[in-house]
Order: C-alpha cells, then sequence, then structure tokens
C-alpha cells in the first residue's frame, strides 16, 4: 500500500484508506479496525468523524463521485462538432470507471445520502445536456427524458453483465454492441429538417432543446406553459416507427 501524507485531513486520510482496502480486497476488507491502521489512526476517530459504517461508505460514495465528475468535466466539449460521437465518448466514459473500479462503483451505487444525491444530480446534468445538443440539432427520435433513461439503462445494464459474467467469458464486442444498440435506439441515421419530417414531433423537441433557461419576452407562467406544450407535441409521436 502507497505511503500516505499523515498531515492530510483525517476525514481524507480514512476515506482514501477505505478506498485502497475496498479496492484491493473487497467489502469484507473494510473494517473500522482496518480502516484506522491504514490510515494511521485509532478506531474511535472513525466513529467521531463518520458515525458508523454506513457513514463512512456514504463518505466514500462522496470522494467516488467527486473523482468521477472531474474526469467527466475534464473531457466535457461544451460545443462538439459531433453530438453522437460526443454521447458516446460519455457512455464509454462511465462505462470504463464502473469496470474498472467495480466496487468503488458499486458502494457509489448503493448510497443514499445527500451529499452522494447532490454529486448525482450534477453528473446528471452533463448527460441531459448532451441530451439536449442531440434533440437541438435533430438527432433525437425519442423524448429528451426517455432517451436519457435509456443511456442511463444501457450503461448500467453494460457494468452489471460485465461484472456478472466470469472472467473468461467476458467478450469486449458486448460493450460496443450495447453501446451501439442505445445509439440507434434514441438517434436517427440523419439529423431531421424539422419541416421536412410529417408530424411536430420533432420540431417540438429542436425548439424546447434550444429554449433558453430564462426568456425576457415570456412571464414565467408563460414559458412553464410553453414547456408543457412542446413536451406534450415531442412526445406524440415522439417513438421510432416500424
Amino acid at each position: 500500500m502507497a505511503t500516505r501524507d499523515t498531515t492530510a485531513d483525517p476525514r481524507h486520510r480514512i476515506v482514501e484508506a477505505t478506498v485502497e482496502l475496498l479496492e484491493s480486497g473487497g467489502p469484507d476488507a473494510v473494517s473500522t479496525r482496518a480502516v484506522a491502521a491504514a490510515a494511521g489512526m485509532q478506531p474511535p476517530a472513525i466513529y467521531r468523524l463518520f458515525g458508523d459504517k454506513e457513514g463512512l461508505l456514504e463518505a466514500v460514495a462522496e470522494h467516488g463521485y467527486a473523482q468521477f465528475l472531474e474526469s467527466k468535466r475534464a473531457q466535457l466539449d461544451p460545443d462538439p462538432q459531433d453530438a453522437v460521437e460526443d454521447l458516446r465518448r460519455g457512455w464509454d466514459l462511465v462505462v470504463e470507471f464502473g469496470i474498472s473500479r467495480p466496487e468503488l462503483f458499486a458502494v457509489m451505487s448503493r448510497a443514499t445520502g445527500r451529499g452522494v444525491d447532490i454529486a448525482h444530480r450534477a453528473g446528471l446534468e452533463i448527460l441531459h445536456g448532451r441530451v439536449r445538443r442531440l434533440a437541438a440539432g435533430g438527432w433525437l427520435r425519442v423524448d429528451e427524458e426517455l432517451a436519457a433513461q435509456i443511456i442511463q439503462a444501457t450503461g448500467r445494464g453494460a457494468v452489471t453483465t460485465w461484472h456478472s459474467t466470469p472472467a473468461e467469458r467476458r467478450n469486449p464486442a458486448l460493450l460496443s454492441i450495447l453501446r451501439e444498440a442505445m445509439i440507434a435506439a434514441i438517434t436517427r441515421a440523419e439529423p431531421t429538417v424539422p419541416a421536412a419530417e410529417t408530424g411536430p414531433a420533432a420540431a417540438a423537441r429542436a425548439l424546447r432543446a434550444a429554449l433558453p433557461d430564462e426568456a425576457d419576452v415570456l412571464s414565467d407562467a408563460e414559458q412553464h406553459l410553453l414547456r408543457e406544450w412542446l413536451t406534450r407535441l415531442a412526445a406524440d409521436g415522439g417513438a421510432p416507427h416500424a
């Protein structure tokens, strides 16, 4: 195990020690006594700082989300030339994190604390930003909310299936096939020109995506009503046709 800086913040030292134990030995390796020893502290410090083991694991989950969001933001392109390719990169980043750090990913997935919820919503904002750009470019073939759910479900499903499959039977093709199936389910082969499409669904999706968060020409009530109408129109006929 790497030498840890004993001058660092005690809380941070304990969290880092827990992550190291978790990833090297799994959940069974994480006991208050083992964590305290790895952090160079006494067990009572854990109870004083985190309350109990569950509180410690919540802090570990927050730490994991912070690292994950940092990597997502480092690779985030606010104005990608290819919105579909940008979605591929984002999906791959999530799946790679889950596959390469399974124990930490599992703790993050189970956590329910307020800090974790805030971090989770920050990650969702990045995802919804990608989906919004797809909608604005006329790429989406389903509603934005459904698209986001499909992206999340396929990402989590890929990670879960990978880890539940014996190592000798894992096939990397599974990941690329799931990713491309997700892309095919939510996007069109070519962006739609709203005026040329039968029905208002694509036009509504594109207009809703292009609306600013605040518009001086509309009152709050008018903005709310407009978004509600556009959401209804976007859902009407927005599912793929056979």
